[in-house]
């Protein structure tokens, strides 16, 4: 399977999903600079996280119009995988690929820290490779990680299906103290009406090596590798 990662002016962990990508077997990984308009032939967009340029209006609100966006819509529109990570998330909501937005945390302090997430939907290209209910560690890295919707958009994604993790406690619990930033109702991430763009805040791509605590983000790749011969892809098309 081939990745077609993001790079914009300030991106900064591009890398870390380049090298996470790479401990898979069988998949292929590289970089598209934000004024390309091709993918380059890939099967899956990962817009990484890290400070696009553009920031400091809004996070996001730049690096939506950089030429090679206008090419990842028209992916997704076809039905290509794409996944958004922390500042991919908020690009990904600029750019209108999900609903809702990412506003400063609850406290206004930048956070950097492991969290745990819980697992809401396994029906999709992004989750198929856990449990339902299944408890992740996994990192968060951010100053507007505030996952904020008008009412009637959450009660759409609660109705379809459509948040996929929220942050909980260890034991899988989502209640006030588990939420890290603030974020309506412990949303962490949440996909498209047509399940193939997903939007995260953590960073599965710091928790694929032991070495780094964690190997439970290794769940998120492993599902889009599993995608191409799941029977619950069959059952979606």
């Amino acid at each position: 399977m081939k990745f077609a990662v993001l790079r914009f002016p300030g991106s900064n962990c591009d890398q870390d999903c380049i090298h996470a990508l790479s401990t898979f077997p069988g998949t292929e990984a590289d970089y598209v600079w934000h004024k390309d308009t091709s993918l380059g032939g890939a099967d899956v967009v990962v817009v990484p996280g890290g400070f696009s340029y553009g920031d400091y209006l809004r996070t996001g609100s730049i690096a939506r119009f950089s030429p090679i966006m206008k090419t990842v819509k028209e992916f997704a529109a076809a039905g290509g995988l794409v996944i958004g990570i922390c500042n991919g998330f908020q690009i990904l909501c600029e750019s209108g690929l999900l609903p809702g937005a990412l506003v400063r945390n609850r406290d206004l302090h930048f956070l950097c820290k492991h969290v745990f997430l819980r697992v809401e939907q396994t029906d999709t290209p992004f989750t198929n490779a856990s449990a339902k209910g299944a408890v992740l560690n996994v990192p968060v890295a951010h100053g507007e990680g505030c996952y904020f919707a008008d009412d009637e958009t959450l009660q759409r994604l609660n109705a379809e299906g459509r948040v996929l993790v929220r942050y909980c406690d260890a034991q899988g619990q989502v209640n006030e103290a588990s939420n890290p930033n603030g974020s309506k109702e412990n949303i962490a991430g949440i996909c498209n009406e047509g399940r193939n763009v997903f939007g995260l805040m953590p960073h599965p791509e710091r928790a694929c090596d032991p070495f780094l605590g964690s190997t439970d983000g290794s769940v998120i790749f492993q599902s889009l590798l599993n995608w191409p011969t799941s029977p619950l892809r069959k059952s979606a098309a």
